[in-house]
């Protein structure tokens, strides 16, 4: 087990650990001699025992982190389904997305996802934008949603030209 640390929102390791599971898995973003992780993949490494969070010296819970955070929880649990289905889910804040998605740690990313909670309606206008930033980047766009149980189901949707 290894020790990750927060700074504001900000979540990172320099072990040997984290930095041999960043090559090896694809857990986390190495930079400078440290590894940067999200926020998903910190809850990862926390719930499979892995890592511990630290800050200010002080031990951070899995559940303390999440806190209040409902976006995050059904964003977390389509990562985890993604992770344990082999995929490497990474975040996609600079397309607007929740997650883009790797189907090994050699390629591109095919796949931009939305994840949406069962309840939430979504427009034709919305959706057709999504597909819309998914083309213009040549990905596919897959929206996850997570219903009232927790059990995702998963639509990809792609753009035709006729």
């Amino acid at each position: 087990m290894f020790e990750i640390y927060k700074q504001g929102n900000n979540f990172s390791s320099n072990t040997n650990q984290a930095i041999s599971i960043a090559s090896s898995k694809n857990m986390g973003e190495k930079k400078a001699g440290k590894v940067i992780y999200s926020i998903y993949e910190v809850l990862y490494l926390l719930e499979k025992k892995k890592a511990i969070l630290l800050a200010r010296n002080k031990q951070i819970l899995f559940n303390t982190l999440l806190k209040g955070k409902k976006d995050t929880w059904l964003n977390y649990l389509v990562f985890r389904d993604l992770r344990n289905k082999g995929y490497i889910p990474k975040t996609a804040l600079k397309y607007g997305a929740d997650f883009r998605i790797y189907e090994n740690k050699k390629s591109h990313a095919p796949y931009l996802l939305f994840v949406l909670p069962e309840s939430q309606k979504i427009k034709l206008n919305d959706l057709a934008g999504k597909t819309r930033i998914a083309h213009s980047t040549n990905k596919s766009l897959i929206i996850a949603i997570v219903d009232s149980e927790e059990d995702i189901t998963y639509y990809q949707i792609n753009w035709k030209k006729i």
